[in-house]
């Protein structure tokens, strides 16, 4: 009979749900909630453990470690040394949530959080609507600088929370096993919650979140597969006249329109890699060093845009920390892809929690691979919070499977 748990380690557990539950609302609350969930896990004596992408990701943190003792100016980028706390995140999910009823309702209050933040979106999406027609301003020209951003203070961060919820979301209703009375209400949650990301206008997160649910449709019912291009173009040519806009900026972009920018930021990025290839500029100094390295070529003033970063995590940290570390990151979400399809191979046919914990996790990493070329979204906490309870749960649920499987093969 298994001896019961300790006190603060079932505290630890419930700090860590409601970490990651909070930063669909609040980063500081989240961020409080892991720090007492990581304090109360070393104080209950529990084990404490990480997935076997340990290596990689410890190694990617060396690597920044390193760039950053090799940067002409480390203080400025110790706010990426301080960021090494949200990794502790994969520390105590996989440590402290170890059955999948657990992770299960994680994931639908993950629904209901991503759905309410949905709602916040679209209420300011018609407040905006408002404000654009009182000032006489064209709507599209008036929204772009001013998109909606839900609970969070940025659409990007709006736009990645959003889709990782709705990813998971859409996985569980497509492998879990559901009761067909509740199925109207994920499914009312995952309406909400496309709407908002529709009305986000954030065309990076558009791709990624095709992409990851055509992976979904795929190994759901691959007919409706098929359809989905059709039904996107359907979108983009019935939808209101604003989207149709910023579906036609992919192809043909206007002034307002992020394309010539993002060439901007990635050419430079270039020429830094070219300049600095082992280890980089240093963590930070892509926005403080960006001017010494835009190409002689690009006509000055530059695009209207950002210049804080290179809108490509693989340009971003292969700039800041140097190709071996962009190398060492890609091996962690390669290794999370292998070990997630091998496990959903492995399983017998039917619904079930665990296939649908595992195809989440890889549309989640489709996803993130995908918008990452055109958004430096894992420099995000909260977006990197979230993938993070994603790959914890998956190799936690994965780690339960293989703890069943000896003990039924103890018991034979």
């Amino acid at each position: 009979m298994d001896s019961p748990e300790p006190l603060l380690f079932r505290i630890a557990r419930w700090l860590t749900f409601g970490s990651a539950v909070a930063i669909l609302f609040s980063i500081a609350a989240s961020q409080i909630l892991l720090g007492l969930a990581l304090a109360a896990l070393l104080l209950s004596g529990g084990r404490m453990r990480l997935p076997r992408i340990w290596l990689p990701l410890g190694l990617f943190l060396l690597g920044t470690l390193i760039s950053l003792a090799l940067s002409p100016d480390p203080a400025a980028g110790l706010p990426q040394v301080r960021k090494i706390f949200v990794f502790t995140m994969l520390l105590v999910v996989f440590s402290t949530l170890r059955d999948m009823r657990t992770i299960r309702w994680l994931f639908l209050s993950w629904a209901g959080a991503g759905t309410l933040t949905a709602l916040r979106g679209l209420v300011q999406f018609g407040h905006k609507v408002q404000e654009a027609h009182a000032q006489g301003r064209g709507f599209y020209e008036y929204y772009i600088a001013e998109r909606i951003t839900g609970f969070t203070s940025h659409w990007m961060t709006f736009g990645g929370q959003e889709m990782f919820a709705l990813l998971m979301t859409t996985a569980f209703l497509f492998f879990a096993c559901i009761a067909r009375k509740r199925v109207w209400l994920w499914l009312l949650c995952a309406l909400l919650m496309a709407t908002a990301l529709l009305l986000g206008f954030t065309r990076g997160i558009w791709l990624a979140s095709a992409g990851a649910g055509l992976y979904l449709l795929w190994f759901w019912k691959r007919a409706l597969a098929a359809a989905l291009p059709v039904a996107l173009l359907l979108i983009a040519f019935l939808a209101p006249a604003s989207i149709r806009e910023r579906f036609s900026s992919l192809r043909n972009p206007g002034k307002l329109d992020s394309n010539q920018h993002r060439i901007v930021t990635w050419r430079t990025g270039l020429e830094m890699i070219r300049a600095h290839p082992w280890f980089g500029l240093g963590p930070e100094e892509v926005k403080l060093q960006f001017n010494s390295y835009v190409p002689a070529d690009i006509p000055r003033p530059l695009p209207e845009g950002w210049y804080g970063h290179l809108h490509n995590i693989y340009l971003q940290y292969a700039a800041e920390r140097g190709i071996p570390t962009m190398l060492l990151m890609l091996w962690m979400l390669g290794q999370i892809l292998w070990d997630c399809l091998r496990g959903v191979w492995r399983l017998p046919p039917g619904r079930s929690d665990l296939r649908f914990v595992l195809h989440g996790a890889i549309a989640v990493v489709i996803a993130t691979m995908i918008s990452g070329i055109f958004e430096y979204n894992l420099g995000d906490s909260e977006v990197l919070t979230m993938f993070l309870v994603v790959t914890g749960c998956a190799y936690a649920a994965l780690d339960g499977e293989a703890g069943e499987a000896k003990k039924d093969t103890a018991v034979a």
